[in-house]
């Protein structure tokens, strides 16, 4: 079969088109038929082993790649099915986390797959899993969110924050999102009752109070945040750092929780989504958002699979409007 693979750590360069054996179902496994695989920050984070600590843990590999095989979420059909495998059959369409999902075939385990809405293209599925769960998990799990609050999304116009606005309008929240300019429309198109252009307002200034924040960017300080909260609202990180940091992201989460133990406030952090965690059911709630009616995938372009290290150099770059997708022929 065709995929991207990577060989070392390094630029989206490093990941190269080639032929490579099909793997195959064992027991308890699905072989994945994939259409599309939507690209993350989890991509070129693993691409280039960043940060650098995470290496030391062996979460990414510690001189090379851990997987040889990019990507990680996908949309499909089901090849095959392996050994105690209930509810899935050959020719269902599905989306999930899928290891190696930028290849025309990917393995996972049926715990990380669920059935595709009718209503959604492949295109649309696969930006489904990593993006909406995480922004379900921010919105729903650790943030709380209940109707009538005020919660503020930062980088609203992102890959997350698409689906964490349109969450959180959906639990009955007043929904203030931040995003550049170009993406004003997209956001209060999703749900959001205000809108803040980052390049002409700072929402950290102290002018408005805000029950829920979820910072999907990590470009403005811990007291800042604080600053923007109610005295007991609570602040949940998703990320922000940049390729080369030692620590990234990490660092500043590590801080916040230190905090977290002498402020009134409440200081969370997203916990990893796939592979790890209870994905499945995290899954079955955003699909049925979606065939509800009440959240929709934005998909801003998409990529043939021989160009997956563009759409990675896109994401890396961090001003991606909803998803970027590779579709697979």
């Amino acid at each position: 079969m065709k995929a991207i693979i990577q060989d070392r750590f390094g630029p989206p360069e490093t990941l190269q088109l080639a032929d490579t054996d099909r793997p195959e179902a064992g027991a308890g496994q699905v072989l994945v038929r994939v259409r599309a695989a939507a690209l993350n920050p989890y991509d070129w984070h693993m691409l280039r082993g960043d940060p650098y600590v995470a290496r030391l843990t062996g979460a990414v590999g510690l001189t090379r790649p851990k997987s040889r095989m990019a990507g990680i979420d996908a949309a499909g059909q089901v090849e095959a099915v392996g050994a105690d495998v209930r509810g899935l059959q050959p020719g269902d369409e599905v989306l999930g986390f899928c290891p190696g999902s930028f290849a025309e075939y990917a393995r996972t385990t049926a715990d990380l797959l669920v059935p595709k809405p009718a209503s959604l293209t492949f295109e649309q599925a696969a930006a489904v899993p990593m993006g909406a769960v995480t922004a379900l998990r921010g919105i729903r799990t650790v943030g709380q969110v209940q109707a009538g609050q005020r919660v503020l999304v930062n980088g609203a116009g992102g890959g997350v924050g698409t689906f964490a606005v349109q969450i959180a309008a959906a639990l009955g929240a007043e929904v203030t999102g931040v995003c550049s300019a170009r993406n004003v429309e997209l956001v209060r198109s999703l749900g959001a009752a205000h809108v803040i252009d980052y390049t002409r307002e700072d929402f950290t200034d102290g002018r408005g109070l805000y029950d829920v924040i979820l910072d999907n960017v990590g470009n403005r300080p811990l007291s800042g945040l604080r600053q923007a909260l109610t005295p007991t609202g609570t602040l949940v990180a998703n990320g922000g750092g940049s390729p080369g940091h030692l620590f990234g992201a990490m660092g500043s989460m590590l801080r916040l929780l230190a905090v977290n133990t002498f402020a009134r406030q409440q200081l969370r952090v997203i916990l990893p989504t796939a592979p790890a965690g209870p994905t499945h059911e995290d899954l079955l709630a955003v699909t049925a958002l979606i065939e509800a009616g009440r959240l929709t995938p934005v998909v801003d372009r998409t990529y043939a699979l021989a160009d997956a290290a563009e759409g990675v150099r896109h994401v890396e770059q961090g001003h991606a409007r909803g998803k970027a997708v590779v579709t697979v022929p």
